[in-house]
This record gives C-alpha cells, sequence and structure tokens, in this order.
C-alpha cells in the first residue's frame, strides 16, 4: 500500500467519522435545554368546599408574564347554540391580566393565577370553594411557548367522603412530567428524548456499516500494480 493511498483513507475515515457526530449532535440539541409545560401524574383530591391548586408549571424556569395562559376543561362540550362554537376558559391570562369575559359563569371569581410567581414559570391555579361539579380534568396550555410541550393535564377529584382542608395541593415532590395528551404535541417537533437516542444510534450504526464496507471496496479497486506482478508465474 502506498503512503498517499494511506493518508488518504484514513483522511476519508476521519471525515466521515466527522460528519456522523455533528449530525448526532444537531438532532440532540433542540431537546437538551427545551422548556417544557409539567403538570402533575397523580389526581389532586379535595372535599367539597375545598381550596385547590392545580399545580403546573414550566421547567427549566421561564417567565411566562408577557404570554398567554389558558386553563379550560378539554372534555367540556361546547354550547350547541354557539353558532361560532366560542371556547370558554376556566381561567384566561392574556396581555398581563386576567380576561373575565371568555370564563365560565360558574367559575367567575372563584379562580385566580399566583401573579408573583408567573415570572418563575409558576402557573398553577387556585379554584375556590369546589363543588362536586368541578371535578374533571383541566388543561393548562401556553400557546405561543416555544416548545413541543405546550400543555399539560390535571384531573381533579370532589369528593363528599373526603376530609375538608383549607387548601388542597399535590405535594411538590410527588409532582412528576405530565405525559401530554397528542393535541399538546407541536406537529413534526414531537420527538422525546428516548427517541432521539434510537435514532442517533441507528444512524451511527448504518453510517459505521457503510464505512466499512467502502473501505473494504475502495481497498480492492486501490491495489498496487506490483502486487499484481508478484502474482503472476515466473517464466520456465
Amino acid at each position: 500500500m502506498s503512503v498517499h493511498s494511506f493518508y488518504f483513507k484514513r483522511s476519508s475515515s476521519s471525515s466521515l467519522w466527522t460528519l456522523i457526530l455533528c449530525s448526532a449532535l444537531t438532532v440532540w440539541t433542540p431537546v437538551q435545554g427545551e422548556v417544557l409545560v409539567i403538570g402533575s401524574n397523580l389526581p389532586i383530591i379535595a372535599a367539597p368546599g375545598d381550596d385547590v391548586i392545580l399545580p403546573c408549571h414550566l421547567e427549566p424556569m421561564f417567565d411566562v408574564r408577557g404570554l398567554t395562559v389558558e386553563w379550560s376543561q378539554p372534555d367540556l362540550k361546547p354550547d350547541p347554540s354557539d353558532r361560532l362554537r366560542r371556547v370558554e376558559y376556566v381561567h384566561l391570562y392574556r396581555d398581563m391580566r386576567e380576561v373575565p369575559d371568555m370564563k365560565l359563569a360558574s367559575y367567575f371569581r372563584r379562580t385566580e393565577l399566583f401573579m408573583d410567581d408567573l415570572k418563575h414559570g409558576n402557573i398553577s391555579l387556585k379554584i375556590l370553594n369546589v363543588s362536586e361539579e368541578d371535578s374533571g380534568r383541566y388543561r393548562c396550555f401556553i400557546p405561543k411557548l416555544r416548545s413541543r410541550v405546550k400543555a399539560a393535564i390535571v384531573q381533579l377529584v370532589v369528593d363528599p367522603n373526603f376530609t375538608k382542608t383549607s387548601t388542597t395541593e399535590t405535594p411538590l415532590h410527588h409532582r412528576n412530567l405530565q405525559t401530554p395528551d397528542p393535541q399538546d404535541v407541536t406537529p413534526g417537533n414531537g420527538l422525546s428524548t428516548a427517541s432521539v437516542v434510537v435514532i442517533v444510534v441507528a444512524f451511527i450504526s448504518v453510517a459505521a456499516f457503510v464505512a466499512y464496507f467502502s473501505h473494504r471496496l475502495h481497498l480492492k479497486q486501490t491495489k498496487h500494480p506490483e502486487d499484481e506482478t508478484q502474482k503472476q508465474p515466473l517464466p520456465v
């Protein structure tokens, strides 16, 4: 093998692995440090008359004071008599203030956000004097958040057999990442961390397989002419 051929193959192999590494980093980077909306995978259980806090926050910490925050009941059907099928909210925060005009009548003057904590990404909702009719799923949603997970679901159960407390809330150490509904994931950018790892590993494996056979093929195609001469039979 000539010196030129050796360095050519070595340079080609280094360039290939550099390309593979850069591609892997390109795929992985958008996932790292992304701001996600996090709720609770445990139901919030309260007694009638309790004040409850539905936990929801952004992680890592992110200032949402300039964004819109929507709390709604995803299982609530629109009013069939409303031709515009307008959405009514449990609580709507927009333009740095509450918007009561689009609020469900049953929650009027019963809900509030923690305004001083919005700058820290806390969008938990406090509901006063809950009743059994308040039981159900609640969705916290930030429509303009640049993230693949913009919303989370929190379940509220109002049980008359539950001991009445002043304020009911999920303990901090029990709060976990809420698995989003399919509609809460931004289309085309909904890869989870595990999916990205699988894609990167598969890509590297295929690239390594191709590089190996390309190298073998290159060896066959660049045999030195002296090798062929040595294989010829000597004259008698």
